[in-house]
């Protein structure tokens, strides 16, 4: 699979949460950092997610902010 967007980070599915409309996947990424993506239930299904799986967290965003 390609995707356009240029933010994608590999790591490995620490958890899977579903809830009562979507499903919250934590990956774990170098040095136990992780990131975590609310998708919808169907998503999460279909793509069969489970801890211990490998994955890309995709970031694809029009604007970055940070604050301090």
């Amino acid at each position: 699979m390609k995707l356009s967007a240029r933010n994608q980070i590999a790591g490995t599915i620490h958890t899977v949460k579903p809830g009562a409309t979507t499903t919250h996947v934590t990956v774990e990424i170098a040095g136990g950092v992780t990131i975590t993506a609310s998708i919808t239930n169907e998503a999460a299904e279909e793509l069969a997610l489970k801890p211990g799986m490998k994955a890309f967290a995709v970031v694809k965003a029009s604007d970055v902010m940070v604050g301090v």
